[in-house]
């Protein structure tokens, strides 16, 4: 079992930016040694056989093919806009910039 002190602790705290009290420290000292062991449990697993993969379970594609459709006409869908504009959609400008 690993154990982390409350000094090594304290100094990842330094290091993430994270102010932590005397209480929080000794309370993350044993969460962290849980989670070392966990993954020093793991390291210890025969995978010399296994092939690395990207997924644990093979990917399919389940979009539906891309394909035109017939669809609202455009006065229909401006009509219920609050503001249009030649044809568009007309939103408030965001960037400074000239169009």
């Amino acid at each position: 079992m690993s154990t982390l002190s409350r000094n090594e602790v304290a100094h990842l705290a330094r290091l993430a930016r994270l102010a932590v009290t005397d209480e929080e420290l000794d309370l993350y000292a044993g969460q962290l040694s849980a989670v070392l062991d966990a993954v020093a449990q793991v390291q210890k697993a025969p995978v010399e056989d296994v092939t690395p993969t990207t997924h644990a379970v093979p990917m399919t594609n389940v979009m539906r093919p891309d394909v035109a459709r017939p669809s609202l006409p455009r006065e229909v869908v401006l009509a219920g806009a609050p503001a249009a504009e030649d044809g568009r959609f007309r939103v408030p400008r965001i960037l400074q910039e000239e169009a």
